[in-house]
């Protein structure tokens, strides 16, 4: 079963978890000190939010999968719409391990589809530090090629 995955950027983590469990009427599943993750039911939405020193907004967007099969699945869709697509293998990003896939869609808009594999103890690789092994979060968009990830600075 999919998830549909959103990733906003916060100026104020704090301020933003208790905005957030009010509105989805829950606390968050996952909180760490520039992060915070809602594994929600209704609706069916993997909802996370991080204070890492980028402007406030729409990060990515994003389909979470139950397993390889669906990963590879929306791969190839993602293949036949003709999109750049990066691939990572075990990556570490957002306190988790995880198999993706990023695309750009036409407007800008960095997608990750992504089958997690279990937890990190770090957020993941700060944007300087990126290589294809231990990329985390949106590459920024239009180009995937440049392959830059979160905000400065490792956790």
């Amino acid at each position: 079963m999919k998830r549909m995955h959103i990733h906003v950027a916060v100026s104020d983590l704090a301020t933003s978890i208790g905005f957030y469990s009010n509105l989805f009427k829950a606390e968050p599943s996952v909180v760490e000190t520039d992060y915070a993750k809602w594994m929600l039911d209704d609706p069916r939405v993997n909802f996370a939010i991080s204070a890492r020193g980028i402007s406030p907004g729409l990060d990515h967007l994003g389909i979470q999968v139950d397993s390889a099969g669906e990963l590879g699945e929306i791969h190839d869709r993602l293949d036949a719409a003709g999109e750049a697509m990066l691939s990572q293998e075990a990556t570490t990003c957002c306190y988790a391990r995880s198999d993706k896939h990023w695309v750009t869609d036409p407007q800008g808009l960095a997608w990750e589809t992504f089958h997690t594999l279990g937890s990190a103890p770090t957020f993941g690789s700060g944007r300087d530090a990126l290589s294809e092994d231990n990329a985390c979060c949106a590459p920024e968009a239009p180009s995937l090629a440049a392959q830059n990830c979160c905000a400065s600075g490792d956790s």
